[in-house]
């Protein structure tokens, strides 16, 4: 997609498209790095693509982001949704958002390599938190 299309987009489009992406990345790492069955893999996934992980991956990445992904992020933090989070606070949820419209856009306009570094970071983030529990 053209970058002035993608920028025409709801945020909240994007952020659609940002969860898929992010969940089918975090997928295919676990099943390429673990023996475990579906249950076990799904449940560790979860770890990683839940609004309060996501906070906390936006809030390491955002310093790294470019000045567009900052617009994108804040855009799409700043997007009003009607749906709520099920298991988060309104403050992760809007980040989670942020940081999957972020994933999204990157998609959309074919900046694959800069979004498979972003989502490597992300997961990298999550572990190191595990690693430091």
């Amino acid at each position: 997609m053209e970058v002035k299309d993608a920028n025409q987009l709801n945020p909240l489009t994007l952020a659609f498209l940002g969860d898929s992406v992010f969940t089918l990345f975090v997928r295919e790492r676990l099943v390429n790095s673990h023996d475990s069955k579906s249950g076990a893999l799904h449940k560790s996934a979860n770890g990683y693509v839940c609004a309060r992980s996501q906070a906390i991956m936006l809030d390491a990445l955002s310093e790294i982001f470019t000045e567009k992904e900052k617009e994108i992020a804040r855009r799409c933090r700043n997007a009003h949704n009607t749906s709520k989070a099920k298991n988060a606070g309104l403050s992760d949820y809007k980040k989670a958002t942020a940081l999957e419209g972020v994933l999204g856009y990157l998609r959309l306009v074919g900046e694959n390599e800069r979004l498979n570094e972003l989502m490597r970071k992300c997961v990298e983030i999550i572990d190191e938190g595990v690693k430091n529990e």
